[in-house]
């Protein structure tokens, strides 16, 4: 039987839970916060939950679905090993992971888009010879661009890009295979129906590739 259907999840939101602070300091030294979730984890057993959806982990300037870097948990909670070692200690008492995707935009202050330069290499806003220039649409540039309803914080991607499906699902140290590897059981999409279908079939068939039996499930709200 599959794992999932007998799921009864455990919902971490990072940011709130460890008691973060809003704002990210790029500077800042990661603090290991979210290895408090190894201590917590007898809690999670007696409340009767056998797996754990983390809301977004990776590094984001504020509210964490603005991604700012895909490769890193957020300074604010800790390390990419410190989230391995959470993952292992989660497994080892039959707990699994899931991670929360957020594929359908960016922040506008992520390594990607850089319009506020808190990241050295040059993101989209900042030239168009970005190497992640055509991850957006601007009309024009740099002063407007689709953004997720309309909130230009949130930069929409163009899903269509092949470099940005090559960087999310297609290579083979994509993002989604890349977490799968450090101890993820599967992945929730932000905004599913905002997802072009064959974007979401690349991510299933990465999945199946890098971790078979790993669940994907989406975000619906209409």
């Amino acid at each position: 039987m599959n794992w999932f259907e007998n799921a009864v999840f455990y919902h971490i939101y990072p940011i709130g839970y460890f008691g973060c602070p809003r704002q990210n300091d790029f500077t800042s030294e990661p603090t290991h916060k979210i290895l408090r979730v190894i201590d917590d984890i007898p809690h999670i057993k007696e409340l009767g939950c056998n797996a754990v959806y983390f809301g977004p982990v990776f590094e984001s300037s504020a509210h964490g679905y603005d991604t700012a870097d895909y490769t890193k948990i957020d300074r604010r909670l800790g390390t990419n090993e410190d989230f391995k070692k959470v993952c292992d200690a989660l497994h080892e008492n039959g707990i699994r992971v899931v991670l929360d995707g957020v594929f359908n935009h960016t922040g506008s202050n992520s390594r990607y888009f850089n319009a506020e330069g808190y990241y050295p290499e040059p993101g989209a806003a900042q030239s168009q010879n970005s190497e992640y220039y055509n991850w957006y649409s601007f009309h024009p540039w740099p002063s407007d661009y689709d953004a997720w309803w309309g909130v230009k914080t949130l930069p929409a991607v163009n899903e269509a890009q092949p470099a940005y499906r090559d960087f999310i699902f297609g290579d083979q140290d994509s993002v989604v295979r890349h977490w799968l590897r450090c101890g993820a059981d599967g992945w929730r999409l932000d905004v599913a129906d905002e997802l072009p279908g064959d974007f979401i079939e690349g991510i299933r068939s990465a999945i199946d590739a890098e971790k078979p039996g790993a669940y994907l499930l989406g975000e619906v709200w209409e």
